[in-house]
């Protein structure tokens, strides 16, 4: 498996030291923020996007994808959700990312159903702007469809190559889903992992890899006995606590914790 970092967990960094801090801790990826906060969102140039693909390349780090905020379950017209995604596509594929996040974010008076046939209507009209860009979009396990179960309502609907899945193991932990069920669910459309840890579900602040009670041993091991061979990506919610302590000083022992799982995984 291949190891990654999200730049939630260093807000508003230059892109050179984004590359740089990847590269010095021995990461093979890094997911981009794509928000008008940070370097790299759609509303960028043409030269922007350009830099940035090359800096990634010069220094050899791959871009693993881009966390984008469309909520594809939301209330209200589909016209703004799909261009916001297909802006999103347009930007990744520029850059050379092949993967772009997508929230559910259904309103807590939807009914479930009318929801999910919503975000699977939006979904299956980006997928053909995805196929045509060559790039894949994720749905996270989050919000209103935090578990595995929540998501493959949308995405059995969908139905399309290009829409799969994006496991937070923080939010199917504490939707009540054990890992096992988690991958039988989503492995199907299973884009990447984002692993990260916590000291309780009443206490969300970003800890240290392995430091907290997320079942990132559990989860490692149920990918590594079914072979899977993805990207497991740290997401260190540094943007959202800013008493947290600094992912740059993290990276190094938490790059090392994930070797450890995996080699104990085999």
């Amino acid at each position: 498996m291949k190891l990654a970092f999200s730049t939630l967990g260093v807000p508003g960094l230059p892109i050179p030291d984004v590359v740089r801090l990847a590269a010095a801790h021995g990461y093979h990826g890094v997911e981009l923020r794509a928000h008008p906060e940070e370097p790299v969102h759609p509303g960028i140039s043409a030269a922007e996007r350009a830099t940035v693909a090359a800096e990634f390349k010069a220094g050899g780090i791959e871009i693993l994808g881009l966390a984008g905020y469309a909520r594809v379950a939301a209330p209200g017209d589909d016209a703004p959700v799909i261009d916001e995604i297909r802006q999103l596509l347009v930007l990744a594929r520029d850059v050379g990312a092949p993967f772009v996040r997508v929230f559910p974010g259904a309103g807590t008076d939807q009914d479930p159903e009318e929801a999910d046939a919503t975000a699977a209507r939006r979904l299956g009209t980006a997928a053909e702007y995805a196929t045509d860009l060559g790039v894949r979009i994720l749905l996270e396990t989050h919000d209103s469809h935090r578990t595995g179960a929540d998501a493959i309502r949308v995405l059995g609907l969908v139905g399309h190559h290009q829409v799969g899945s994006l496991w937070d193991v923080m939010h199917t932990w504490l939707g009540g889903e054990q890992p096992s069920a988690t991958y039988a669910a989503l492995s199907p459309y299973l884009g990447y992992v984002q692993v990260k840890d916590i000291a309780s579900a009443d206490d969300t602040t970003p800890l240290p890899l392995g430091t907290g009670v997320l079942p990132l041993t559990e989860c490692v091991e149920v990918l590594a006995r079914h072979d899977w061979d993805g990207w497991l990506c740290w997401e260190y919610e540094k943007r959202w606590y800013e008493a947290a302590a600094p992912l740059a000083g993290l990276l190094g022992p938490g790059r090392d914790h994930l070797c450890r799982l995996l080699n104990d995984a085999g």
